[in-house]
């Protein structure tokens, strides 16, 4: 049995972090957020410690790795993005291999920093980059492989998930803390597409405010028309009022069944991580290079018929 800890622990997505930690069969030691409301825990681990100061919750990490019966074995890190770099490297100097959500760290001179601190305290961090994990996903790549076609495919990704105001009031509707929307819902859709179709080759900007961003990636076997938002406003007449979110990745045309399925990728990618399969570093590179290049990309208009079809709604 391992013994965890995890940073961030009252964020949307600390319970399926606790769920996993859990069905994996290990123990969640102790939890750290700057806010309590975190009852989920007495329904997980309710023996867990829970500290609302890092200093706290630091000591008595630093305390119970005195005795290797008590030390911590992993920490897992849900805090805010901007805070990854710093509770990720805490986690690694506390004797620990690190588990942290996505996006990892911003850009790769984050991540070469993150390197440098596993080489200096021989841990590891492992980033959840659960779509390689989702067996559509899987099949695709598969399906692709065999293929081994010599033009590219066409490919559609749409994915609109409402957010209400709180989103903006919120750190994920700072760009200083969240990088901005392509980033935080978007880069583990980049991370699947470099999973199946190969290197990225081109990488432009359509259209990017602080509630969607659309364009068009190139990789070595597809062609890519993307569009991401928060904004409700853009879900398709056949999904309003009857779903929030809508996702939808068209492969030349034909629908990839990808509505369901997700419910255990946390626990999958925590038992390939037990396992010695996890995701380091420089897995996460190709996504962390691609939405860098995003975030400072110049907009540019479509062309070639690069645009995703809902460019045509926005307003400028």
């Amino acid at each position: 049995m391992k013994r965890f800890a995890l940073i961030g622990a009252a964020g949307y997505i600390a319970p399926r972090h606790m769920r996993a930690i859990k069905d994996t069969g290990n123990e969640l030691v102790s939890a750290y957020d700057i806010n309590d409301s975190v009852g989920i825990i007495d329904s997980l681990s309710p023996q867990s410690e829970f500290f609302t100061e890092f200093e706290r919750f630091a000591e008595h990490a630093n305390r119970i790795k005195r005795d290797p019966a008590t030390a911590l074995d992993y920490v897992a890190v849900c805090s805010p993005n901007y805070l990854h770099h710093s509770h990720i490297a805490a986690g690694l100097r506390l004797g620990c291999d690190v588990i942290c959500e996505k996006p990892l760290v911003p850009t790769p001179e984050v991540l070469d920093e993150l390197a440098r601190v596993e080489q200096e305290t021989g841990k590891r961090v492992y980033n959840i980059l659960q779509l390689r994990h989702h067996q559509a996903i899987l099949d695709l790549k598969e399906k692709v492989a065999g293929e081994n076609r010599e033009g590219k495919y066409d490919v559609e990704l749409t994915y609109i998930t409402s957010r209400g105001k709180w989103y903006m009031e919120s750190w994920k509707g700072d760009p200083r803390k969240s990088y901005g929307v392509a980033t935080n819902i978007g880069v583990h859709f980049y991370d699947m597409l470099h999973f199946i179709f190969g290197k990225l080759q081109r990488n432009v900007v359509h259209f990017a405010n602080d509630y969607k961003a659309a364009g068009y990636l190139e990789y070595e076997k597809a062609r890519v028309r993307w569009f991401l938002s928060i904004d409700a406003n853009d879900l398709p007449e056949s999904v309003k009022g009857k779903k929030p979110t809508y996702r939808s990745i068209t492969v030349d045309g034909a629908e990839m069944e990808f509505s369901e399925g997700f419910t255990d990728l946390h626990t999958t990618s925590y038992k390939e991580i037990l396992a010695g399969r996890g995701y380091g570093i420089e897995d996460a590179r190709h996504c962390v290079e691609t939405v860098n290049t995003i975030r400072s990309a110049q907009i540019v208009a479509p062309q070639d018929c690069e645009g995703h079809p809902f460019l045509d709604t926005l307003k400028r």
